[in-house]
């Protein structure tokens, strides 16, 4: 195989992989503080808002400043739940704003 053909398999394999859509739940041990969130991945939602908090960027202003204030490590960033991959997207969308509120109210926490 050429350095081409390879190019072409991770890139058609990258195309093709799963993606885990779900609900998430930031925690903050130190004050007790929990909010919670939908992605449409799960897998890389860590990483997209611990970099928008260490940047001062996050939209939720709450969060940011509790963020701000007990400082990034003791934060937790942990799954609740994961759809099924065979939804259709036009309906993973409106499981995913059912589910956030499901969790919401179980958990009585504001939204990422």
């Amino acid at each position: 195989m050429t350095a081409g053909q390879d190019r072409k398999a991770l890139i058609a394999a990258y195309k093709e992989r799963k993606t885990a859509a779900g609900i998430y739940a930031v925690r903050c041990p130190a004050s007790g503080q929990v909010w919670v969130g939908r992605a449409p991945n799960l897998d890389t939602v860590e990483n997209r808002l611990r970099f928008s908090l260490r940047t001062g960027n996050h939209p939720n202003r709450a969060l940011q400043a509790a963020w701000s204030a007990q400082g990034g490590d003791g934060f937790s960033v942990e799954p609740l739940e994961r759809l099924d991959d065979d939804e259709p997207a036009y309906a993973r969308g409106r499981k995913l704003k059912d589910r956030l509120a499901h969790w919401r109210a179980r958990l009585d926490a504001p939204a990422v």
